[in-house]
């Protein structure tokens, strides 16, 4: 069976959404100002900037008034308690596996925070399975990483596709290993020089629906 390759923050699931809910809520709790969330939003740079320089920043921003496990909390919690599956993302992948595809889930990040995400968000119940950096101990766009979550789901990378959302994890990573791709673009322009996706789609579902060269 053919294998789709899916990233999964702010590609399946809306994880700047979710981050920037928590943050909302967690601001309020704690009576911080509610114009922080910006700034909050800003360092966490969608999640790729490491975990401990985000909670470095809180502590010297709010100081004592702050206890350490409230930030870690939010930081280990808050998107992954907050994160949603679409309708149209879901219908997406029921067609691709209906149709014989493949569907596993090549993200990086923490083990226990992006399976609290995929479980949170109802992924389990769809895909075949997924593949986690910390787990294996490479991240994308390494190709090691794309060759495991072949060889999990015991499905090959000849006629894969990844779709993903960043162009300097998913899409060089798939082009590194002459892959076809498709970019999430959520909007924005693409302005990469050296490489392009096969694709670009606005989101996950539509994505999914050219792989499979259906009409969205």
């Amino acid at each position: 069976m053919p294998l789709l390759m899916l990233d999964l923050d702010n590609t399946l699931v809306d994880r700047d959404a979710a981050f920037r809910d928590a943050t909302t809520a967690f601001l309020a709790e704690h009576a911080l100002p509610g114009s922080d969330v910006e700034w909050l939003m800003s360092i966490d740079a969608s999640g790729y900037a490491p975990r401990q320089t985000v909670a470095n920043a809180m502590a010297d921003r709010y100081g004592a008034s702050l206890p350490e496990s409230a930030i870690h909390l939010l930081l280990d919690h808050g998107a992954a308690d907050r994160v949603v599956l679409t309708e149209a993302t879901c219908d997406a992948l029921g067609s691709a596996i209906a149709n014989g595809w493949t569907c596993t889930i090549v993200t990086n990040g923490r083990t226990a925070q992006q399976e609290a995400k995929i479980r949170n968000a109802g992924l389990d119940r769809l895909v075949h399975g997924w593949t986690i950096s910390e787990a294996i101990g490479h991240r994308k766009p390494e190709p090691e990483i794309f060759k495991a979550a072949a060889v999990a789901v015991g499905a090959s990378l000849h006629g894969a596709w990844v779709i993903g959302d960043s162009p300097q994890a998913d899409i060089v990573g798939a082009y590194g290993l002459d892959i076809q791709s498709v970019w999430v673009s959520c909007g924005r322009p693409w302005t990469e020089a050296a490489y392009r996706p096969t694709h670009v789609a606005d989101d996950a579902a539509s994505a999914i629906h050219y792989v499979l060269g259906t009409p969205t």
